[in-house]
């Protein structure tokens, strides 16, 4: 199976960059979905319908199958080559791995919430929701290309620096958001 490990690494790769796409758009959606309910109808109706339509597309037929499919393709490189399991920059990338599945597990019980039109969430906790799978893509890649030769210090304060400036991002952003609606007469 050692002959097979480039290319089992290279599905694994392809299934985690569709995963996170999957999860990326998710949650826009997500967005869109909240944003729809606010709409008077035949808007509202129409809005939500389509987009329970796109989300679950969306959800079964990309996002399930890459999670599973990187999952078995990571299991496998780790049967094949234990040793990774000894490495620690390899425990900490375990770490985001576990908050990613978390993170999918959120994601899943607020599609099924909003695919019954339950609204628990503003679209604004929505955007910022969704740059938890960003930080947590950036900590996983950063592990796994620096590897030992990381500061550990150093790296998870990269990590929260970056995760504050996001929220400063979004603040920013939000604040625009809210002066464009008023000139706009929304």
């Amino acid at each position: 199976m050692e002959k097979y490990f480039d290319y089992l690494k290279s599905l694994h790769l392809i299934f985690v960059i569709t995963w996170f796409a999957g999860l990326f758009y998710i949650v826009r959606l997500f967005v869109y979905q909240i944003e729809a309910a606010k709409k008077p109808s035949p808007d509202k109706e129409i809005l939500q319908q389509q987009y329970k339509i796109m989300t679950y597309r969306l959800w079964y037929i990309i996002t399930w199958p890459s999670a599973v499919l990187a999952t078995i393709f990571a299991l496998t490189l780790l049967y094949i080559r234990p040793v990774f399991l000894e490495l620690p920059y390899m425990h900490v990338k375990l770490g985001f791995v576990f908050l990613l599945f978390l993170y999918h597990a959120k994601c899943h019980q607020i599609y099924k919430q909003l695919q019954r039109n339950e609204i628990k969430f503003t679209s604004n906790f929505m955007r910022l929701w969704n740059e938890g799978a960003t930080i947590i893509l950036f900590a996983v890649v950063f592990l796994i290309v620096v590897k030992d030769a990381i500061n550990w210090i150093y790296g998870v304060l990269g990590i929260l620096l970056f995760s504050i400036l996001i929220m400063l991002g979004f603040r920013f952003y939000k604040r625009i958001r809210e002066r464009n609606d008023a000139n706009s007469g929304k």
